[in-house]
């Protein structure tokens, strides 16, 4: 069984009669089973996806109606709620959570047959950005296991690099779908702020974060957005995006489309290696008739400051609710008075997300405010003004998705500023609310390279467009596994 396929050619091979949704998912299942040891993606695997499968292949042999996933095997990044499945966000704070409801995502795509084939380690939280902070232990790259895939949706790209599932659902607040498909060579998405709903996603930080696809090809990314967007009466940060179809001229190309090359995200510290790769790409996507040239954020450089200051503060407000009285895990309130009770309970969060929720007390108080909050707010502002004006001469703009290649794991766990700085290139799209993708390009001494392309709000469909161009001017190597 071949399961290095992609979501289409899935689709087309079940519709021809030359695979089985059951002995794809039995597969699928197997090959789980001989490498997750090793890689740990998944933090939980469906017990019962063969039935399904069994089930959705009776539909098609009955000539009922089918949705347009047939079975397809997908894995959830385990902040997402499908109900009456553990939910942990990767925390011990959730280790016995029981969703009582389906998300959004998951509703629509339930709706399409898709097969929820387990759900993928994360970093606690969303809080992370090599999955080390799972309170379950990391994943590792396929690429080499000695090294970090990324984060926060590093179990995500990790199932699709790995060929443990056909694509995956991760979320991205500041690049946590992004970097670990750049990590694991994978294509990952981040879509328009409202464009697919947050509702049934684990709340870190309600302004910025985004539902994406992690996906093998720029097409499958396009296949799940065509069923995952759109107005939610759930969610009111959704926007109406007139059912558009991703797939429809996906093969448009970019000939005339001007390209800026954002120069603060090519800067000190940039691996050669991924500086290389990126003017490789720039010179790709020239051949191809796009007019590429330097732009200059001047406020990317505060970027990952404010990112780290908002964000926090929506985390110390969101995490709030994890007292252990409501929801949590077994521990007796007896002996305790209230406060006492909580701050206990509270010990079962990890290293990160108890750093990152003391920040976010602190930074929006009295008296400190003005010189944290509302200044990396200015900083937001101004960054968003800075691209919308970037936005009126270029088409789209372009970057290394992550200025550095997948390190080892341990290296960075215990200087949280460095570990912050990965997050350079890619808040900026979460900050502004812009779409942005990142596509495998190139492999260095065996490891992944990712180029990120952004786009104006709403013009996913062109920034699609944009990447499956420059997807198709490379040929990269098969995962070592």
């Amino acid at each position: 069984m071949n399961l290095k396929i992609s979501a289409l050619d899935y689709v087309q091979e079940v519709q021809n009669g030359n695979i089985s949704a059951e002995d794809f998912t039995a597969a699928t299942l197997e090959h789980i089973h001989s490498v997750d040891e090793k890689l740990h993606a998944f933090l939980s695997v469906n017990d019962d996806a063969i039935n399904q499968a069994r089930e959705i292949d009776k539909k098609i042999k009955s000539g009922d109606k089918v949705g347009v996933c047939f079975g397809m095997p997908i894995s959830i990044k385990d902040n997402m709620c499908i109900k009456n499945s553990k939910t942990t966000c990767a925390s011990k704070m959730l280790e016995n959570f029981v969703a009582p409801y389906d998300a959004t995502v998951i509703s629509k795509l339930k709706e399409q047959d898709a097969i929820f084939i387990g759900k993928a380690n994360m970093d606690e939280f969303a809080m992370g950005l090599t999955t080390e902070f799972s309170a379950y232990g990391p994943s590792k790259n396929p690429w080499n296991v000695d090294c970090t895939p990324g984060g926060s949706s590093g179990g995500s790209a990790v199932s699709v690099s790995a060929f443990e599932c056909v694509a995956s659902l991760g979320s991205d607040t500041g690049g946590s779908v992004r970097n670990p498909a750049s990590f694991c060579s994978a294509v990952g998405y981040k879509p328009t702020y409202g464009l697919i709903s947050r509702y049934g996603l684990i709340s870190y930080a309600n302004s910025i974060e985004q539902i994406g696809p992690v996906t093998r090809t720029v097409k499958d990314t396009a296949f799940l957005l065509n069923m995952i967007t759109g107005l939610d009466p759930n969610d009111n940060t959704t926007v109406d995006n007139k059912s558009e179809d991703y797939l429809s001229g996906i093969d448009s190309g970019v000939e005339g489309k001007k390209i800026g090359i954002i120069k603060e995200m090519m800067a000190e510290g940039t691996d050669p290696a991924v500086v290389s790769a990126t003017k490789d790409a720039i010179s790709k996507l020239e051949g191809l008739g796009a007019i590429c040239e330097e732009v200059s954020l001047d406020m990317v450089k505060y970027s990952v400051a404010a990112y780290y200051t908002i964000t926090a503060t929506e985390a110390g407000s969101n995490l709030a609710r994890y007292d252990n009285l409501r929801y949590g895990y077994d521990f007796s309130v007896e002996g305790y008075e209230f406060n006492s009770y909580i701050q206990k309970a509270r010990k079962n969060f990890g290293p990160e997300v108890t750093r990152r929720m003391i920040i976010g007390g602190f930074v929006p108080s009295a008296g400190h405010a003005g010189k944290y909050f509302l200044k990396a707010l200015k900083v937001k502002n101004k960054l968003t003004k800075e691209i919308n004006d970037a936005f009126k001469k270029y088409d789209l703009l372009i970057a290394p998705t992550v200025p550095i290649l997948p390190f080892k794991l341990g290296e960075k766990i215990d200087d949280p500023v460095a570990l912050f700085l990965v997050d350079i290139n890619t808040v900026t799209a979460n900050l502004t609310g812009k779409p942005a993708i990142s596509v495998p390009f190139a492999v260095s001494n065996g490891l992944p390279i990712g180029i990120q392309l952004l786009a104006d709000s709403m013009n996913d469909k062109m920034l699609l467009q944009a990447a499956q161009a420059l997807e198709q001017t490379v040929k990269l190597p098969e995962v070592p596994i």
